[in-house]
């Protein structure tokens, strides 16, 4: 590098070299990454049996061979409960940063009010929930 240039001209070149070479270096990971799976498939598709039975190709679910037709009713109260389950691991996602902001100084009293809207909300959907009856297993 020419000892003519300013300081900070180096200094910044220097810097961007750096920065550059960090992402060089995730880059390289990222191709070694997908160069390991790309192999580890390859290495599977060559040493593997392929040998096609009846049996192989018959469709089933869990081990136990198809009994009937392929088309079956769901209950929908399963669905409900992972609804309700993805409400409250929500619920549990904000109330977190809820936590940490209610220590900050000047934010105590708004963000107590917001957060008790909030799970005002809540309580109202499981009220909501609870009288349709949606939490009586049956």
């Amino acid at each position: 590098m020419p000892e003519t240039l300013p300081q900070t001209v180096r200094g910044s070149t220097l810097v961007a070299a750096d920065y550059f070479q960090s992402y060089s270096v995730v880059g390289l990971l990222a191709v070694v990454g997908v160069l390991f799976v790309a192999v580890a498939f390859g290495a599977g598709r060559l040493l593997r049996p392929v040998v096609p039975t009846p049996e192989k190709l018959l469709t089933y679910e869990c081990g136990v061979d198809p009994v009937g037709e392929g088309w079956a009713h769901t209950q929908v109260r399963y669905y409900v409960y992972a609804f309700l389950y993805v409400i409250f691991a929500v619920d549990s996602i904000f109330l977190f940063p809820w936590a940490t902001v209610f220590a900050a100084p000047g934010y105590g009293a708004a963000t107590l009010v917001e957060m008790f809207v909030f799970l005002g909300f809540l309580a109202v959907g499981l009220l909501y929930a609870y009288k349709k009856g949606v939490l009586a297993w049956t």
